[in-house]
């Protein structure tokens, strides 16, 4: 039967990999080589916190290891330490916008699964307790039909965690960045598993200025978790 690229519609030639040869499986991407190569994934030297590309910011927005927004984060007593460490699989390239939004906005589900193999590689590198999906408003869900934070790691065959609701409804790509930071908690805690110590990895699909992830990251560990991380698909 021939699988059929879920962004081209061209079809995907079966690949073996060594890894498939040992455990008797075949490799299962949802997308062709070719469109898989015009997402463009993020390699280099990073910050430390955030993930975002040294190679592409002039030396005067770094400080040390730390690009100049999460130097700001850190430097406010409130957040310091809120989110340990951001990873990012692609920039926010004008291809990766457009599959995002098709996902997203336009309620095309089944593009969880071009993300899936990419995003169950980088969740491996961590070493975490529970995988957290960013929740979404009631209205938003509402309007979307689904979280598609929550899609991205079930597609990966993992399984999600529901710790936070959501509590603010207004849309923070609207407001400055001085208004995020100092926006009241937008997320409440809403399961009774004793987070003590224990290592979290929130799952969002894109980075913009941090603000959702520290928002979380902070209400979980006045909660009692040890380590908060982030995995999102773009920043």
């Amino acid at each position: 039967m021939k699988t059929l690229c879920l962004l081209c519609n061209g079809e995907i030639e079966s690949e073996f990999t060594w890894r498939s040869l040992f455990n008797n499986e075949l490799h299962n991407s949802r997308i062709c080589q070719k469109c898989h190569e015009k997402f463009e994934s993020i390699s280099g030297e990073t910050c430390d916190i955030c993930g975002r590309p040294f190679s592409s910011l002039d030396a005067e927005y770094r400080n040390e290891g730390l690009c100049l927004d999460c130097r700001r984060w850190e430097e406010d007593e409130f957040w310091n330490g809120s989110l340990d460490k951001n990873t990012s699989l692609y920039s926010y390239s004008s291809v990766t916008k457009e599959v995002i939004a098709r996902f997203k906005f336009r309620g095309d589900y089944v593009l969880a699964e071009v993300f899936a193999e990419d995003f169950l590689k980088s969740s491996q590198a961590w070493q975490y307790d529970y995988i957290v999906p960013i929740p979404l408003s009631e209205e938003r869900l509402y309007e979307r039909g689904f979280n598609q934070s929550e899609a991205i790691i079930r597609a990966a065959g993992l399984k999600p965690t529901q710790l936070l609701s959501r509590v603010h409804t207004e849309k923070q790509s609207k407001k400055s960045r001085s208004e995020r930071i100092h926006l009241d908690q937008v997320f409440r805690a809403d399961s009774d598993l004793d987070l003590r110590g224990k290592k979290i990895l929130l799952v969002d699909d894109i980075y913009t200025t941090g603000s959702t992830l520290r928002h979380a990251a902070r209400l979980l560990k006045e909660n009692g978790a040890g380590r908060v991380y982030s995995l999102t698909l773009a920043r």
